[in-house]
């Protein structure tokens, strides 16, 4: 069956700098990332790198404005 993506990225310049800072990220939760496929650690330690990705985001976004 084929696999319909519809995450297509906006600015696709930027998967590079969102690559690093989901490394900065899992350093900083504790979590070790490999270079390539990471499909091997457990969904609690994706999520937490995730969560805090989007955080961090959030919170950019929200200095910004002030």
């Amino acid at each position: 069956m084929a696999t319909n993506n519809s995450n297509k990225k906006l600015v696709p310049e930027a998967q590079s700098a969102l690559n690093k800072f989901k490394y900065e990220v899992a350093s900083e939760v504790g979590v070790t990332l490999k270079d390539g496929y990471n499909g091997d650690i457990s969904a609690r330690d994706a999520g937490r790198i995730g969560g805090n990705m989007v955080r961090k985001m959030i919170q950019q976004v929200e200095n910004n404005m002030k």
